[in-house]
């Protein structure tokens, strides 16, 4: 077995000039399903410059990656994760947590992200600002980890799914502000989404219902007026951010996506008319089925969560994977997303098998997972498929996943902006 980490002071020995070669056994078209035999990826810098049959001769300058006997596919895109966290009962957690501490944590789990196959994700929700930080240290070469779109802080209102202050005395804390993320108007909706681009987030997380996780009774209740998700989805735009919506109850989302939001995220109580209202906006729904299924099991063991969350999850997690059914067959656009941070981070790959569970083919829980995916967070032109002039991110498995869904869980090439990560035989 071989393994290779590059990072960015690796690249400065490589010749300025050389192209690497990928000779590829199974190159497989995310968008139509179809596999392409023995063809040359060529990589110049972190682009892919051509994709030709017949392995190619490479110059005396290049590189020459064996692939021949791999499957080879985009780099897959997580379109929900925390990499600043991962649950663990109240019973075990530290005293404190710095808010440095968490930065360190978010580049560990990226690097756990990137060496599962995993070269882009969307990450939402901070305590502050580290995954903001960790994308552009990443972007800099500085340490491994996966391209990352954040939404920053998420936007709550007081008292709901993402209250930084709930559970906590009254007498122990300051009534948090739009900046801290909770708002009561659309006045303060506004000024929350121009904080989150002045602090240089990609997009916009909200919790448009409550949630499970959080020390709240309700999981289902809607948390915004629609002039307050009006504002937030209005101000957005004109920044040039996308939106993301928390949802799990059926009147959060309706408000939510009747107001333009770019995704549902989880989207546990979606019926046939909030379903129709997607197809109609646009809207995409990423189902983090993962989470729900971790927060199930977790609800029958005593004491691992606080009262108030245990019958949220109980109830609420078991749902999501028969809602991802109802809405694959009612045709929503749906992109790959896991929660990853309730769940451990590296084991993203396990969304794979609970969407074929839940019906979808393998090929199209592959798109998802790339064009999907990339078109969610306006990248289609570099991101998602293997052609000429798009970002040479690359992986590989030893077996076919669209005939066995579970190779994904061994993936044994990453390349992510043309620089090589790992490689296993």
């Amino acid at each position: 077995m071989r393994h290779f980490l590059l990072t960015a002071f690796a690249l400065l020995s490589m010749p300025g000039n050389a192209d690497t070669l990928l000779h590829v056994g199974n190159l497989i078209d995310v968008e139509t399903g179809k596999i392409q035999k023995a063809v040359t990826v060529r990589v110049i810098n972190n682009k892919i410059e051509s994709v030709t049959k017949g392995y190619a001769r490479p110059q005396s300058a290049d590189q020459t990656i064996d692939l021949k006997d791999s499957f080879v596919m985009p780099g897959f895109m997580d379109m929900h994760v925390h990499l600043a966290q991962e649950y663990v009962p109240k019973a075990e957690r530290p005293a404190k947590t710095e808010p440095e501490y968490q930065t360190l944590f978010a580049a560990n789990a990226a690097k756990k992200t990137l060496m599962a196959g995993f070269t882009s994700v969307r990450n939402l929700g901070d305590g502050g600002m580290e995954t903001i930080a960790l994308r552009d240290a990443i972007s800099r070469g500085l340490v491994p980890g996966p391209r990352i779109f954040t939404s920053g802080k998420t936007i709550a209102t007081t008292g709901g799914h993402g209250d930084p202050t709930n559970g906590t005395s009254k007498d122990r804390y300051t009534p948090p502000s739009p900046e801290d993320g909770v708002i009561d108007s659309p006045e303060e909706a506004t000024k929350a989404v121009r904080q989150r681009y002045k602090d240089g987030t990609d997009g916009i997380k909200i919790t448009a219902t409550g949630g499970v996780l959080s020390v709240a009774k309700s999981g289902e209740n809607p948390q915004f007026t629609d002039s307050e998700l009006k504002a937030i989805v209005s101000t957005a735009n004109d920044y040039g951010l996308w939106t993301a919506a928390h949802a799990h109850g059926k009147e959060g989302m309706k408000r939510a996506v009747s107001a333009g939001i770019n995704s549902i995220e989880h989207g546990t109580y979606m019926d046939q008319e909030v379903m129709e209202l997607m197809k109609a906006k646009g809207t995409f729904y990423v189902p983090t089925i993962m989470a729900g299924a971790w927060v199930a099991e977790k609800a029958a063991i005593p004491n691992f969560f606080p009262e108030l969350v245990r019958p949220k999850a109980a109830k609420i997690g078991p749902q999501i994977q028969s809602t991802f059914t109802a809405a694959y067959k009612a045709g929503v656009k749906i992109a790959f997303g896991t929660d990853s941070g309730v769940s451990a981070h590296g084991d993203n790959w396990q969304e794979f098998i609970l969407m074929t569970d839940g019906g979808m083919p393998a090929a199209e829980a592959l798109k998802s997972a790339t064009m999907v995916a990339a078109s969610l967070v306006r990248m289609s032109e570099q991101l998602g498929q293997i052609k000429p002039g798009m970002l040479a991110d690359i992986i590989a498995t030893n077996d076919n996943p669209i005939q066995n869904i579970e190779t994904v869980k061994n993936v044994s090439f990453v390349m992510k902006d043309g620089v090589i990560f790992k490689h296993t035989k």
